[in-house]
């Protein structure tokens, strides 16, 4: 994997995520710096970490560059994860159409980058989760159910109390990577990666942008 800088990952992150809804065709260094608000420089300058293959001086195509910085980011290999708490959040999870979940046979080959494969709550037999498409197990058997389907990431949809007490149990049960939602900083060893998502935060980063 390529050294990159944080912030370079972060905007090459964004990117492809743009590049994703491009509608076709060569999209150039100006054209992202108007979309975004990056300098072109800094733009040219991400896209340096990729290789010469990534683009020229006609622009940058979308079918090279996404996967250039899926392979930069290491980003080629599919990730399970899984939902942890299903209230109106963790439910809503289960059916986001942006995750595949475990193919149910060997002709059913997935073709996105995370399969969702379990939920967990202390009860799961509320009405609104009962047709989940994802099985669903009792919060005490995250261990065996993580290691017998190779999940690496969570989804935590717990409400803060809960948070530090399930974090603790993902990351004995081998979770790798953790998407927290709880308004709270997680204490877990350095190894376990937590991305933390507040919306309070988000919107200020957005007020802040607007003050700018």
């Amino acid at each position: 994997m390529a050294q990159i800088p944080g912030p370079a990952k972060e905007r090459l992150l964004s990117l492809m995520r743009l590049l994703e809804k491009q509608a076709g065709g060569r999209i150039t260094s100006g054209e992202v710096e108007a979309l975004t608000g990056w300098s072109s420089h800094t733009i040219r300058k991400d896209i340096s970490y990729l290789g010469g293959a990534a683009g020229n001086s006609t622009g940058y195509d979308p079918e090279t560059l996404i996967p250039a910085i899926k392979q930069a980011l290491g980003l080629g290999v599919r990730r399970r994860l899984c939902v942890v708490g299903l209230g109106r959040l963790g439910s809503a999870y289960l059916n986001f159409r942006g995750f595949d979940t475990i193919p149910a046979g060997p002709s059913d080959e997935p073709g996105g980058e995370f399969e969702l494969a379990a939920g967990f709550d202390t009860s799961v037999n509320r009405v609104e989760i009962l047709q989940s498409p994802v099985p669903l197990y009792p919060a005490f058997k995250m261990g065996e159910v993580i290691s017998r389907f190779g999940i690496e990431l969570a989804l935590l949809c717990v409400p803060e109390a809960a948070a530090q007490s399930a974090a603790e149990k993902l990351a004995a049960a081998g979770i790798r990577g953790i998407v927290n939602f709880a308004p709270l900083i997680l204490q877990l060893p350095p190894e376990i990666a937590v991305r933390n998502v507040y919306v309070v935060d988000e919107l200020r980063a957005l007020a802040l942008k607007l003050s700018e």
